[in-house]
């Protein structure tokens, strides 16, 4: 920016990205009593962050990231309040459909503290998801997590954030670098900040392609729908079933997982080969997403494959006991993936820092990583 040039704004902290990561710094700043600009190039978030379950998987996290998804759970009921979005403490439900699944159940209950993991049978897994499925033999009940709407969670939290004092949004603003010192070149003109934090989720290798390759990151592309529930049935928690226990941290560290990878392996590749995560959460309208499937690519297709969705609902019917769903959409999530580190903070310069969530946990851990950033620059 041109030392002569008249700045569209000036703050001490711009956000460029206005997806959960984005908000959660947004908002951390905000209590800190900063004043804050945010710019996204569309006029409303439609990636990552509102194509998801809305399910914070927190309990399915180790170390680390369990520390950040429980400081983000607090957050997350905090906000919920302030801003008057859907949130329930509802738990979640893994469900258990093979003696292998149920050991990894049973070794992760035994690990954690009184409550947190807890056995129930199969007639109470039944009827907690309102299914006849003969094939559950057990599950345990997940008490930490949460439930959000993720449409409606993002897009009420960024418009309490723009009635805050000090805070300003600029939609359909594109980031294009900074020039070195305090100042942030865009498509509208520049902008004058203390420091700025980009969190533009799968795209940093648009701006910052070295940075990508050496993290290894590509685009995790998904297919989910969204169904009608079957005979309006409510399902209060969150559902995750095996192969959930193959992809989070908590149930893969557990000796058992090696066998259920075996097993699952043996009885149903076509999981394997999606690499499929079947789970679904139901929305305040009473409409259920289920999902999903995950392939790695740098440049995604936009192409989404009916058979993979059909294997996936037809397990989704599986533990749901019924013959048949109403689809009511179908999308592809897009999210970044790194098989090197969960998420990326990455400084730039003195004055910008990189911030991307780089697994598939990032509204479970948006606000905790927030707070991790923001406390490194105070």
């Amino acid at each position: 920016m041109n030392a002569d040039a008249v700045p569209i704004a000036e703050c001490d902290l711009l956000i460029v990205g206005a997806g959960i990561v984005g908000l959660a710094h947004a908002a951390d700043a905000v209590a800190r009593g900063m004043t804050v600009t945010i710019i996204d190039r569309d006029s409303r978030a439609v990636g990552a962050s509102v194509r998801n379950f809305g399910h914070c998987c927190i309990t399915a996290q180790t170390g680390e990231l369990l520390d950040l998804a429980l400081i983000a759970r607090e957050r997350w009921l905090h906000y919920s309040a302030l801003a008057g979005f859907f949130s329930v403490e509802s738990g979640a439900l893994a469900v258990a459909r093979s003696a292998e699944e149920l050991a990894v159940l049973d070794e992760l209950s035994a690990s954690r503290e009184h409550g947190q993991v807890r056995i129930v049978d199969a007639a109470t897994a039944r009827t907690t998801l309102s299914t006849g499925d003969p094939a559950i033999v057990g599950a345990a009940l997940l008490r930490d997590d949460l439930r959000v709407d993720p449409r409606e969670a993002v897009e009420s939290l960024a418009a309490w954030l723009a009635v805050q004092p000090g805070v300003q949004f600029l939609w359909r603003t594109s980031y294009l670098g900074s020039d070195g010192s305090v100042g942030a070149l865009t498509s509208r003109g520049g902008i004058r900040a203390g420091h700025t934090i980009v969190c533009v989720g799968h795209d940093i290798d648009y701006l910052y392609p070295e940075l990508a390759e050496q993290h290894g990151i590509d685009r995790s592309g998904l297919q989910m729908a969204r169904i009608e529930a079957p005979g309006d049935r409510l399902i209060a928690p969150a559902i995750l079933t095996g192969t959930s226990m193959l992809r989070y941290p908590a149930f893969t560290e557990t000796t058992a997982a090696v066998a259920l990878r075996a097993r699952v392996r043996a009885d149903d590749p076509g999981l394997i080969a999606i690499d499929a995560n079947v789970m679904f959460t139901q929305r305040p309208d009473g409409t259920v997403i289920v999902g999903d499937s995950h392939r790695t690519e740098p440049t995604m297709d936009p192409f989404q494959a009916e058979a993979t969705t059909e294997l996936l609902l037809a397990r989704v019917r599986d533990v749901l006991g019924v013959p048949s769903v109403r689809v009511v959409e179908r999308w592809q999530g897009v999210y970044a993936s790194s098989p090197q580190h969960p998420y990326l903070i990455e400084e730039i310069s003195p004055t910008v820092t990189a911030v991307s969530v780089t697994s598939g946990v990032g509204m479970t851990i948006s606000f905790g990583l927030a707070r991790k950033v923001m406390s490194q620059l105070s």
